[in-house]
């Protein structure tokens, strides 16, 4: 099977000319896309309406669904309360993801400023086997939990914890988002040497098949010492910000990988979806 590519919501051409969501999958089919990533960042609000008419256009038009669960999800929060509620949205993501045929929730880690990484990385451990039971127990074992790297230094969420999070449950795979790697590490990204010791640590640390179909989301992200993460570029920014995602599409292809890939671009990210997938392409 092929990688797949497409955009994370809509792209600043898509909102211009089209009044809704419903109608992105025929776009993106048109486009040559073949996925979209539902974002519920701000909040899980997704009608019965939305969700099974989405579900149905994605269908007729072969474009897969995953889902962004929301932002405030803090799996390794001090407070016991704020944990909690972070499972609760987890399963209103999964419930939306059912509802929508998508597979895939994406899942924020959260922060470790006033603890120890470790005690974070465990905190955050105990919060997402808790709500993978609850899932299992509430019918939504199908839908697959991918943690997320994450952009800024002070968030948990290296490679390294994000495998370790992987490591609970043989489903969960992570998303693997080269942007933030390469801004909370200050430009660590250099080209297929750096991309290599990623996928090679993926393999060492959940095994080759769940490597094979890792989730990823990629854009190019500025940021600053000491903090990482600043804000997401487009493909056409020329401001000396990486990665370049030629040399992942390279290895990928020939790897024979099968990810699916969402873009984050600042408002491009259907047209750099695109550039990616065709350059996929032309060395597949």
């Amino acid at each position: 099977m092929p990688a797949r590519f497409g955009p994370a919501g809509n792209s600043d051409s898509f909102s211009a000319n089209f009044k809704s969501t419903i109608q992105a999958p025929g776009y993106l089919e048109k486009m040559g896309l073949d996925h979209y990533e539902y974002q519920c960042g701000r909040g899980v609000r997704v009608t019965d309406k939305t969700a099974f008419a989405l579900r149905d256009k994605a269908a007729e038009h072969h474009i897969s669904l995953s889902l962004h669960a929301p932002y405030f999800i803090s799996l390794s929060s001090i407070e016991p309360e704020k944990r909690d509620n972070s499972i609760n949205y987890i399963l209103q993501s999964c419930d939306a993801a059912k509802r929508l045929g998508a597979q895939r929730i994406v899942i924020h880690s959260g922060s470790c400023a006033k603890i120890s990484r470790q005690e974070a990385l465990e905190l955050a451990k105990d919060t997402i086997t808790r709500a993978r039971k609850t899932a299992v127990e509430q019918g939504f074992e199908d839908i697959i939990f991918c943690p997320e790297t994450m952009g800024k230094v002070n968030q948990l969420g290296d490679l390294t914890e994000v495998l370790e999070l992987c490591k609970l449950d043989e489903t969960f795979l992570p998303c693997v988002d080269f942007g933030h790697l390469n801004a909370r590490e200050f430009g660590c990204i250099k080209g297929k040497a750096e991309y290599e010791k990623i996928i090679s640590e993926m393999e060492n640390a959940i095994g080759s098949d769940r490597t094979k179909i890792f989730h990823s989301h990629f854009s190019k992200i500025m940021f600053t010492e000491p903090g990482g993460e600043k804000k997401h570029l487009t493909f056409d920014d020329n401001q000396g910000f990486g990665p370049d995602f030629e040399p992942l599409m390279e290895i990928v292809a020939k790897k024979n990988l099968s990810p699916i890939f969402v873009c984050e671009s600042a408002g491009t990210q259907d047209k750099d979806a695109l550039t990616m997938k065709n350059y996929y392409l032309s060395v597949k």
